[in-house]
């Protein structure tokens, strides 16, 4: 490839007019946030051919190509995929091969991707793996793509069930001063995983899976004892573990069974600190059917001020908010 200089050109011919409107977005608002990623060069566009000048024409080149494979797929372009495929492009990274992977398809036709290649690689690993650490911060997907794994199995018969439990630790509120029974107490804590569950087969299968039992939903105490056979688990909110509580849930595996763990080891709420994952990633490493999945702030994918809190987060060397003298 040329280097680039400031006279640099590079061309890019749509295959086609019809793609033209999908590419540059209603009143060229996608056109102008890839204007604004790279502000030493200018695009022009004519007809169905774009032309990028300047020292980042190259980049331009490959993300209008990106953008075009995406949309000669049949996916639509938004803002938020658009950023992210200037963002992996930036980084040599392939997004029409990351956004390519559908994990499942949810009741109301909408396809389930990968939106990051930290989340392909996640996603890859839980199809491929008996067991799947996705470790990172908040808004990664780690519990949502993980829910979406479990409905895809269950949808092709690879398991018979979905289980979804988290530890109901107390994070400023007390169960005790919750109203209702045991189950009324830990459901805030669960809402999470409903949430997610709601998304992919929408509230009415939802609440049929809950009723048959092929989906469950409980708090980690009550695994204890238990051999789960043919099940897709998940284990969100695995920070919130002990070490005791970790070990006894890795072992509640059985045959036909799939597992995906879910932490973010910067929101640390267990009494004393006593994380089950603290150095579980060693101690479990050289496992065959086992992987860890470590995701950051480019695997965010809520709003973008989410990836800039927890950047700011990463620079400041510290995982929670300074603590002020009254």
């Amino acid at each position: 490839m040329s280097a680039s200089t400031p006279d640099h050109q590079v061309k890019i011919s749509v295959p086609g007019n019809h793609l033209m409107p999908g590419l540059l977005g209603e009143h060229d608002e996608l056109l102008r946030l890839v204007e604004s990623a790279f502000p030493a060069s200018a695009i022009h566009v004519r007809g169905n051919e774009i032309t990028a000048i300047g020292p980042g024409a190259d980049e331009i080149g490959r993300v209008f190509e990106e953008l075009v494979l995406l949309l000669e797929s049949g996916q639509a372009l938004e803002s938020g995929n658009v950023r992210r495929t200037i963002d992996m492009v930036h980084a040599d990274e392939r997004p029409s091969e990351v956004f390519a992977t559908e994990v499942v398809r949810t009741a109301r036709g909408r396809s389930i991707r990968p939106k990051s290649s930290g989340q392909k690689r996640y996603v890859d690993a839980i199809r491929d793996n008996v067991i799947t650490f996705g470790i990172g911060p908040a808004g990664t997907g780690k519990s949502w793509l993980a829910v979406a794994a479990a409905v895809h199995a269950l949808q092709n018969k690879q398991v018979e069930r979905i289980i979804l439990t988290r530890p109901a630790v107390e994070a400023g509120e007390r169960l005790g001063f919750l109203p209702g029974d045991l189950m009324a107490k830990v459901d805030p804590y669960l809402r999470p995983l409903y949430d997610a569950l709601y998304d992919m087969v929408d509230a009415e299968g939802a609440q049929k899976l809950l009723d048959r039992a092929t989906v469950e939903v409980a708090p980690l105490a009550f695994m204890r004892g238990r051999t789960l056979n043919h099940s897709f688990i998940i284990l969100d909110e695995a920070q919130n573990t002990t070490p005791e509580q970790m070990k006894m849930f890795l072992t509640r595996i059985g045959f036909g069974s799939k597992a995906v763990i879910t932490g973010d080891t910067t929101q640390v709420d267990v009494q004393g600190g006593r994380s089950g994952l603290h150095g579980l990633e060693r101690v479990l490493s050289g496992i065959e059917g086992l992987d860890w999945v470590n995701l950051d702030s480019r695997d965010v994918v809520r709003h973008r001020i989410v990836q800039d809190i927890v950047d700011a987060y990463e620079r400041a060397g510290t995982d929670r908010p300074p603590q002020t003298r009254s």
